[in-house]
């Protein structure tokens, strides 16, 4: 509104956005950053405005971008060494929505290579530091992109959330985070980890933020078979102010769970009943399959989605090659990381010849329990609140040798994607030590406007 109305040019809030970028280079945000096509696009905004003309929804406002979003803006490496070279020819959908309306991107923000991790520390470029803590992790997949909001550089960033890689890192450094219900918005021209877990979402500081983008990114897409239609603008939830059902997930209030975050799940369900809303402890014992199921589920979709990258058509290509065989082993060793690897070849396992019924096809009977559970759940109740992990920001280093122990932080939030529901990160005080706590706010399929809208309920 201040750009429309000339009270500030998108020139202006651009090139800020940029200077802050470069302030805090040290963080590792940014694999690119777009100056001269940002500056370009902004002056284009202004003279626009001043001869008059009709200008977006988010005319000049600058936004970070998630470095596996296609688009022709530099090179999408999804930050793994493989995919180095490539320029895109198209535009990710969910794109080319918030140019359309004005958005400026000024940058690909870092992330775990192809969305593997939950820290943001396998990615070929290194490691994003946290925004209140340099020695510890951003959160992951979407580290940089959290980060670039949460320093205030941008009004807000694209993630892909899998398995809580927008929802993790949203609370790991205090801001908002959604994952929406699956295939609310089109995955068209984003580079594919588990297509049947994947969703498109966003970072924001508020959630009336959160609710234009989602109004603006939301619906159908007939490049993607997956997109339903579009709800979330069809949905009315301003009018639902009456006392609520909240659930609270009795497996996951333990000693596993950190004793900050336990305190701020309390407290929160304190302001909730002051509000007049009830608040009712549910029993969900299918979620103990939930993380089993995941890195079963997951993995073998990721061997299947990496299976394309082999140094032939783009991209990295090995030149420690003699022969073709050679060229697939050189490429895909020195191009993927370690953590790529490791999912390829749990991937390939589950699904090979006598291990499939043992592991992927037991995955998929769990998964559905675990859709069952939600669905009962939300018979009881109108929406869920969590953890969205069992710790605050963990150190630099602590956990990246050991998979399990990675693995294990994902152990609240995977649920979610295997059930397709969605679910909102919301800012949740801090620990004695200044880090920041999220909570999730879960609700059923298609009530992510409603859900945006309680958000408030929690401020």
């Amino acid at each position: 509104m201040k750009i429309a109305n000339k009270k500030i040019t998108a020139e202006r809030l651009v090139r800020d956005a940029l200077k802050k970028a470069k302030h805090f280079a040290d963080y590792n945000i940014f694999t690119f950053i777009n100056e001269e096509n940002a500056i370009k696009k902004a002056r284009e905004i202004d003279e626009k405005i001043a001869k008059g003309e009709k200008v977006g929804k988010l005319a000049g406002v600058p936004y970070a971008l998630k470095d596996n979003f296609l688009t022709p803006e530099g090179e999408t490496t999804a930050s793994a060494h493989i995919l180095q070279g490539l320029t895109s020819p198209i535009t990710a959908t969910a794109v080319a929505k918030l140019e359309a309306e004005g958005a400026i991107m000024i940058g690909r923000t870092n992330l775990d290579a192809f969305a593997h991790g939950s820290s943001t520390e396998n990615s070929y470029f290194g490691p994003t530091l946290n925004a209140y803590d340099k020695e510890r992790v951003a959160g992951g997949s979407s580290g940089g992109s959290a980060v670039a909001v949460a320093l205030d550089i941008v009004e807000f960033a694209t993630g892909t959330d899998t398995g809580g890689s927008i929802r993790q890192p949203a609370s790991f450094n205090g801001i908002y985070g959604l994952k929406p219900t699956y295939g609310c918005i089109s995955r068209y021209g984003v580079v594919a980890m588990a297509s049947s877990t994947d969703c498109i979402g966003f970072f924001t500081k508020t959630p009336d933020d959160m609710d234009l983008l989602m109004s603006i990114a939301s619906g159908q897409d007939p490049k993607d078979m997956t997109t339903l239609p579009d709800y979330y603008n069809e949905s009315d939830a301003k009018n639902e102010r009456k006392p609520h059902k909240i659930g609270v997930i009795k497996e996951f209030d333990n000693e596993s769970v950190n004793s900050e975050i336990r305190r701020a799940l309390k407290e929160k369900c304190e302001l909730l009943e002051s509000k007049g809303h009830k608040i009712i402890e549910l029993e969900m014992p299918s979620l103990k399959y939930a993380l089993s199921a995941y890195y079963i589920i997951v993995p073998a979709e990721v061997a299947s989605n990496l299976s394309r990258y082999d140094g032939i058509r783009y991209g990295f290509r090995s030149e420690n090659s003699t022969s073709l065989d050679s060229l697939y082993d050189h490429t895909r060793s020195e191009g993927f990381m370690p953590e790529n690897k490791r999912r390829i070849m749990i991937g390939n396992f589950v699904l090979s010849s006598g291990f499939y019924d043992a592991y992927f096809l037991k995955a998929a009977k769990a998964r559905t329990l675990i859709i069952k559970e939600y669905e009962k759940a939300f018979s009881k109740v109108d929406y869920i609140l969590s953890p969205v992990a069992p710790n605050p920001a963990f150190k630099l280093g602590e956990k990246v040798n050991d998979p399990v122990a990675m693995y294990l932080e994902d152990v609240m939030s995977v649920s979610l994607n295997l059930a397709g529901v969605p679910g909102l990160t919301i800012p949740a005080g801090r620990t004695k030590t200044d880090l920041p706590l999220g909570l999730q706010l879960v609700g059923p399929r298609r009530s992510d406007k409603k859900l945006i809208e309680f958000a408030k309920e929690l401020i």
